[in-house]
């Protein structure tokens, strides 16, 4: 899925297998974790799905972080990686162990990855506690970089609400005083998604004609909430799916009628990589917002194409981008830090400037989030294939 399921704090049973592993690991220095010197080696850990349903996103991020070790020989910061992979799995069942053993088995210098919104929550004083940091390269509940805001932990992806917020004046100014009705998956993600898309779309004038939340991974059959939608009056729609949710739902939308009526909006999980190749031609005119595409025209995303084409034969998605960004932050503060501990580090993110991304340059707000440009997208074929093409970038 593009966005996992977002879910509270781990049991407490958990939370207490953590903290008994904490108390003998302390904050460990570079040189303790895999690099003796700044001309050494440093092991990195890379926490991702490789089984289960988030497999998919697991392999995009290993294949995103990997393309960049390639092309910088192997080395971030000067020093080779010695990269310990782990699978994250389905969730904090899996993934909190998973990170656990990295931590404080493996003694890695900092850890990268997560797919689940549930595990980067449940995670979360691990890293704190034991000073390691953790660059988030996907799971994008609000809380991580609020709430529960860490300074051992930074997020090279997105933040639920932010992503959302970025298509709700935009929605408004389309469909010019028209009602849009919203819909998204009943979890925490879901709910997240639809108040930043609210919030903005609200304040730019917009009127809803409907909210409503379906059974989270358990919705085969739409047609009742499309009858909804359709009764409502509605001008346009915004949605938030993701995964196989987002093929059923953007595929009945079409069979249903509706594309020809009401144009549908949604986050830019809701056609991105593998689903919208599954979508297909029922995707065409679909209209997301996102931190990426494979069709920005700059050429820096136009390199970044033709070595991830080259390299692993399929288009990258935002998912690869994400955990090629954290290579490349990584990269930028181990130089910086040069021998210091996980504090010299995660200061030294704080300090590194503007990220020359695929994306678009970005940088690290005060939250930890990148502060990154978002993209108006419209599915469209190209190339004998569904593509996002790029209509403008959202203020």
């Amino acid at each position: 899925m593009g966005v996992p399921p977002l879910g509270g704090r781990i049991a407490g049973a958990g939370l207490l297998t953590v903290a008994l592993a904490l108390s003998g690991c302390g904050g460990s220095s570079l040189e303790e974790s895999g690099g003796a010197e700044a001309t050494g080696d440093v092991k990195i850990g890379l926490l991702v799905p490789l089984s289960g349903v988030y497999a998919p996103l697991g392999q995009d991020m290993r294949n995103g972080f990997q393309l960049y070790l390639d092309q910088h020989g192997g080395k971030l910061g000067g020093r080779t990686v010695k990269l310990v992979t782990a699978d994250e799995g389905e969730g904090p069942q899996t993934g909190v162990p998973a990170a656990q053993k990295l931590v404080t088995q493996d003694q890695v210098a900092a850890v990268v990855g997560i797919v689940n919104s549930a595990v980067a929550l449940g995670v979360r004083n691990l890293f704190d506690e034991s000073k390691v940091p953790l660059v988030i390269a996907n799971a994008g509940a609000d809380a991580i970089t609020g709430a529960q805001k860490s300074d051992y932990v930074w997020r090279t992806s997105f933040s639920n609400g932010k992503v959302s917020a970025a298509l709700g004046a935009a929605v408004a100014q389309e469909v010019a005083g028209g009602k849009v009705y919203l819909i998204a998956a009943d979890y925490a993600a879901g709910k997240e998604m639809v108040a930043g898309f609210k919030s903005t779309f609200q304040a730019a004038g917009g009127t809803v004609a409907g909210e409503k939340y379906t059974p989270f991974g358990k919705t085969q059959d739409f047609q009742p909430y499309l009858s909804e939608i359709l009764a409502s009056g509605a001008k346009a729609v915004y949605s938030f799916y993701a995964g196989a949710e987002a093929v059923s739902f953007v595929q009945q939308y079409q069979q249903f009628g509706l594309a020809r009526k009401i144009p549908l909006y949604g986050t830019g999980f809701l056609t991105e990589g593998g689903v919208l190749k599954a979508q297909g031609q029922a995707a065409v005119g679909v209209k997301t917002s996102l931190h990426y595409s494979t069709e920005l025209d700059t050429p820096r995303n136009k390199e970044f194409v033709d070595a991830y084409q080259k390299a692993l034969t399929a288009p990258p998605t935002v998912y690869a981008v994400q955990a090629y960004d954290a290579a490349a932050v990584l990269d930028k503060a181990l130089t910086k830090a040069a021998g210091g501990d996980g504090a010299a580090v995660v200061k030294a993110f704080g300090e590194i400037g503007p990220v020359d991304s695929p994306r678009g340059q970005w940088s690290f707000d005060a939250s930890h989030d990148p502060q990154q440009p978002y993209y108006l997208r419209e599915v469209r074929a190209g190339g004998g294939a569904m593509v996002n093409a790029v209509v403008r970038e959202l203020s």
